[in-house]
């Protein structure tokens, strides 16, 4: 499975003259214990990998928190999209529905998310031990804060809820099993003091993974003492967060699958992914092929324009293969007419440069905001251009 543009595959649709139509829908009856409640399923379906929703849209209980708790824009996208890549290894989009979270709100998070307290600070902040449920290492508070840091970094980030529901017979859908994810920080920060310099401590990657795997046991357990999750499917996935001066993405490191009456975790499965930054040294070092291809293609992009440096470009590997590459050429246009022709010349080089099996987004842009966008799937014999008015 590779990573896809969204934006991409519904401007795709838009272009091709088939948006959504929700006339064509299921009502079906979404059962719990407490309540049954009237929902529609659209039966449109934008790709056979992406989960169709039914309506009313829920939103999740945890709204908006993972905007705080991850580093950058890029850690957020790729963990939410990543996450339900990942929930196809155990529920297929064919069968399972897609509902954000519904059971663990933004409260319950941001205490998990908390440091483990003594019982000191928890006497001094009036707390009761069933309180104590922070999912970080203790700080005592007292010592050398560096060595305090260095040695209990918050591992923990942010927790991420998905709920897929299956459809019966009787047109009911159910909760047929929920996916975790665990979002680890790569570089612990701190503070000396309050409006003080921020310090970093660099997490090594297997103490990371450990770490998470702790986490998720307890996670489970917790998990396991709601009602409505004692006998359901879920999967948890560890995501390492990259640094907050990155521009790529971090990625999904290991995940776990665990069977409906099961309360122990078994064995976690290893994933081979990464982003890399194109052009960079470290993407030259690994993978000199494809950074070379970019390079070709960046000069010819720059011989239109002579003046003009600055093609990036995001790649996503998947077991040390190119799955996708997201470029960004931002640029000064002096009419439509010129920003069309140089669209048409960029989406050329795409289908010259770039070998089929790689899915190519190319994103235009200028001061005035998004100018053109280039999608070329992987194995499209033609990209789809869209040149905004």
């Amino acid at each position: 499975m590779r990573k896809h543009s969204i934006l991409g595959m519904i401007l795709i649709l838009l272009l091709a003259g088939c948006a959504p139509s929700f006339e064509d829908k299921q009502e079906v009856v979404q059962d719990s214990k407490n309540d049954k409640d009237t929902a529609i399923i659209p039966k449109y379906k934008i790709s056979e990998e992406y989960y169709q929703t039914i309506l009313p849209f829920e939103p999740s209980k945890a709204r908006g928190l993972v905007v705080s708790n991850l580093n950058t824009r890029y850690d957020i996208e790729e963990f939410e999209n990543g996450l339900m890549r990942l929930a196809q290894t155990q529920f297929d989009p064919e069968e399972y529905l897609f509902q954000e979270g519904q059971m663990l709100d933004s409260s319950k998070i941001s205490s998990w998310l908390n440091r483990k307290y003594t019982k000191t600070q928890l006497k001094e902040k009036n707390k009761k031990e069933s309180e104590n449920v922070g999912l970080n290492p203790v700080d005592s508070g007292t010592g050398d804060i560096d060595k305090r840091n260095a040695e209990n970094p918050i591992y923990l980030a942010h927790i991420l809820e998905h709920n897929y529901l299956v459809k019966s017979k009787d047109s009911t859908v159910s909760l047929g099993g929920v996916v975790i994810g665990l979002a680890l920080n790569s570089v612990h920060y701190y503070q000396k003091e309050a409006y003080g310099a921020t310090y970093e401590k660099k997490i090594d990657s297997k103490e990371l993974k450990q770490e998470g795997e702790k986490i998720a046991e307890e996670v489970l357990k917790r998990l396991r003492k709601m009602d409505k999750l004692k006998n359901v499917p879920i999967t948890i996935a560890l995501f390492e967060q990259n640094e907050k001066s990155s521009v790529v993405p971090g990625n999904f490191i290991s995940y776990t699958n665990i069977g409906k009456n099961s309360n122990n975790i078994g064995k976690w499965t290893d994933l081979n992914e990464e982003y890399f930054l194109f052009p960079s040294a470290g993407a030259e070092k690994k993978y000199r092929d494809d950074v070379n291809t970019f390079t070709n293609f960046k000069e010819d992009v720059e011989e239109y324009f002579p003046n003009f440096n600055g093609v990036i470009g995001r790649a996503f590997y998947m077991d040390d293969q190119l799955q996708s590459l997201n470029i960004d050429i931002p640029i000064q246009f002096y009419g439509n007419s010129e920003a069309i022709g140089f669209t048409q010349y960029v989406a050329g080089l795409v289908m010259e440069r770039f070998p089929k099996y790689i899915a190519v987004q190319v994103s235009i842009t200028s001061v005035n905001g998004p100018e053109a966008l280039i999608v070329r799937e992987a194995n499209q014999d033609e990209p789809t251009v869209h040149i905004y008015e």
